[in-house]
């Protein structure tokens, strides 16, 4: 069953705050080979002008999948989760992300599309501190596969 069209600008409250500990960035830096000193050493990112170790650009999706999770489980919008594949990614900064942050999702559903029996769905997530100071925004593409005819 395709999905409903009329989603497209539903917005979700905000996340709980995710607190961006200095190990996780650590680990997901290590995980994707980023070596760079200012991702594991707290020296070296306030010598670099950051308060503590700065995540790599990609490390948001660790925070924004826990967060449209709520609108993939919505039972409205009727995502059949086992046939999503991940089909784009996208980030546009307005500072980095650093160790010691609280952050918050806010998701909206920003476009739905179907096109040779798959369904399209862009989400956009809003990601701010606890003050609401902006810190990223994230789009994430989910297809999800036709049924096989």
């Amino acid at each position: 069953m395709p999905l409903d069209p009329s989603f497209i600008g539903r917005s979700y409250p905000a996340s709980s705050p995710y607190v961006v500990g200095r190990e996780k960035i650590r680990e997901f830096a290590t995980a994707i080979g980023a070596t760079d000193p200012i991702h594991h050493e707290p020296d070296a990112a306030r010598k670099a002008g950051y308060p503590d170790v700065v995540a790599p650009t990609t490390f948001p999706v660790t925070v924004t999948m826990a967060s449209i999770g709520r609108i993939v489980a919505d039972p409205e919008l009727g995502v059949d989760y086992s046939r999503v594949v991940h089909g784009d990614q996208r980030f546009r900064y307005t500072r980095p992300v650093t160790a010691g942050d609280e952050l918050v999702c806010t998701d909206s559903i920003e476009d739905i599309m179907s096109r040779g029996g798959h369904d399209f769905l862009t989400i956009r997530t809003e990601v701010a501190t606890v003050d609401g100071d902006p810190v990223v925004t994230v789009w994430m593409k989910l297809v999800v596969r036709g049924e096989k005819g």
